[in-house]
């Protein structure tokens, strides 16, 4: 197995969110993300219910308020 570097762009209080979740899974990011997606590819929930219970505090706390049905609605903002 190989691992590479990568620039990902996120929607930024996704990535506090995201961010928050791996340091009390005390797991990289990375990690965390490779987790998700293995799961995704299964078809299975990559999140129990205590931790699905711990994001949506996190939620709240960084004023993350996306849902899934945004994710085709996401656009680079110009500047």
């Amino acid at each position: 197995m190989e691992r590479v570097q990568t620039g990902v762009r996120l929607e930024k209080r996704m990535l506090k969110v995201l961010k928050a979740i791996a340091e009390l899974k005390d797991m990289t990011l990375g990690d965390l993300f490779e987790g998700i997606v293995l799961h995704a590819f299964e078809g299975k929930a990559p999140f129990g219910p205590q931790t699905l219970k711990e994001i949506d505090q996190l939620k709240t706390l960084y004023g993350m308020t996306l849902k899934a049905a945004d994710s085709h609605n996401l656009k680079e903002r110009k500047r």
